[in-house]
């Protein structure tokens, strides 16, 4: 039922009309892994506006085993591209934190350096007069997979409604080859894939989503656990909504 054809055109023109109304001469900025998300949202960008306003960052910490992947979208692309290791910035961080909290914290030894790349997509961004992607997809953001202020923040996000499935069908569409389409998710960070993290997959995850079908009812419950916790990623900044008009 899904109609990549038509939704890959739609997913370009709402990238031209963003950009029409927040920065008619702005370059995109896309944080590039070589992952389909990445991939994808570079190449929609390059198609909406050329690519001669696409900007790809690519941000190893330290030895990135398959950055040859990232270098091979960005030439497949015909895009701008810079490198910014961000190595020696996470690892100065979580050493001053460590100092503080000798028994550590996973979850700050893994949001830490997603949060630093996000600066880093930002310093990019203000360089070259920029709006930054967010290259979130439905499936992720569904279980809390991204760090909030890290790489789940940016100016647009072209694939937040869509499943992993469906971004790849996406992917095919744009005419992306295999290895970026279909290449094994992994944030690069960490040293293991989505769903070894996950505990699931995303086909799994993926059919829950749109048909709300999961036989295993220890995966459901874990899915709708890890929805209901991770909610406030999505949801904006409660602010008290202060009127100074209203009597004590």
């Amino acid at each position: 039922m899904f109609d990549a054809k038509q939704v890959k055109n739609q997913l370009v023109e709402w990238v031209r009309e963003y950009f029409e109304e927040n920065g008619k001469d702005a370059m995109a900025v896309v944080g590039i892994s070589g992952g389909k998300d990445s991939s994808v949202v570079a190449a929609l960008c390059s198609e909406a506006l050329g690519r001669e306003r696409v900007l790809g960052l690519l941000m190893p910490r330290g030895e990135q085993p398959d950055i040859d992947v990232a270098l091979a979208l960005v030439e497949h692309l015909g895009i701008a591209y810079k490198v910014i290791n961000v190595g020696e910035a996470a690892d100065a961080l979580l050493g001053a934190i460590g100092t503080a909290w000798p028994s550590g914290n996973e979850q700050a030894l893994v949001n830490t350096p997603a949060r630093i790349r996000m600066a880093a997509l930002y310093a990019a961004s203000a360089c070259v007069g920029g709006r930054v992607a967010n290259t979130c997809n439905l499936s992720e953001d569904y279980v809390g997979y991204a760090t909030k202020y890290g790489d789940g923040a940016g100016d647009f996000s072209p694939l937040s409604h869509l499943t992993v499935t469906e971004v790849k069908a996406v992917g095919r569409e744009l005419g992306l080859p295999s290895k970026f389409v279909d290449k094994t998710p992994i944030d690069g960070l960490c040293g293991k894939t989505d769903e070894e993290n996950l505990g699931f997959t995303y086909a799994t995850l993926d059919r829950y989503i749109r048909e709300g079908l999961c036989e295993d009812a220890a995966v459901r419950e874990k899915i709708d656990r890890m929805h209901e916790l991770n909610l406030h990623k999505l949801r904006l900044m409660p602010s008290f909504a202060f009127d100074p008009t209203s009597e004590a």
